[in-house]
């Protein structure tokens, strides 16, 4: 009988294995191509929740910067895919004024909504359904130090677990887990200041 953890293992080994290509020789083309194909969508959809007006633009850059850096790519410390994260992450940076602009847009429309929704007929204990909960957090990631929004957003947009995180940004993986702890911990309380301000 087939164990389905180990066989999960060994599929996510052996991606992982296959996402390390060498980008080394003359001819990048046909690599590149694969590395398009396998990475660009989302890679798009990560960028897009971060400064949707920019993606498409941030996408091409991130492959343009990988295929002139190629050479800087080593295998042997990380996958592809935390190296053009990393890349599209540090390009995002230049455009952390308009992402700012955009959350904080976002977390003014939760604003909105709740005062617009506000009445006998609506004051429902669960009425915050998720989409307006992704409102509400819109405003606290907004106020993040850029640093500290990179490494939540890589881990739950981008899904990467700490290491990953680290692989993209360059970083030791205790200080990912340092700043992930951090993060979530202001996240929790001022959700609950939130909590105890919408019961008062």
């Amino acid at each position: 009988m087939t164990d389905p953890i180990q066989n999960s293992v060994r599929t996510a080994d052996a991606e992982d294995a296959e996402d390390r290509p060498d980008l080394s020789g003359p001819e990048p083309a046909p690599e590149f191509e694969w590395l398009f194909d396998r990475h660009a969508r989302p890679l798009h959809r990560y960028l897009a929740r971060r400064a949707r007006d920019v993606a498409d633009d941030l996408v091409a850059e991130t492959f343009l910067v990988a295929l002139q850096t190629r050479h800087d790519y080593d295998p042997r410390r990380g996958t592809a895919r935390s190296w053009l994260y990393g890349i599209a992450t540090n390009l995002l940076r230049r455009h952390a004024r308009q992402e700012v602009r955009g959350l904080r847009a976002t977390a003014r429309c939760q604003e909105t909504e709740a005062v617009r929704t506000e009445g006998p007929e609506n004051r429902v204990a669960d009425r915050v359904d998720a989409q307006a909960r992704a409102r509400q957090l819109a405003g606290a990631l907004a106020e993040l130090n850029p640093s500290d929004r990179d490494v939540l957003l890589l881990t739950s947009w981008a899904e990467f677990d700490s290491a990953q995180v680290a692989e993209a940004l360059g970083i030791p993986v205790g200080t990912v887990r340092s700043r992930l702890h951090r993060v979530r911990r202001r996240l929790r309380i001022q959700d609950s200041t939130e909590h105890e301000g919408n019961k008062s």
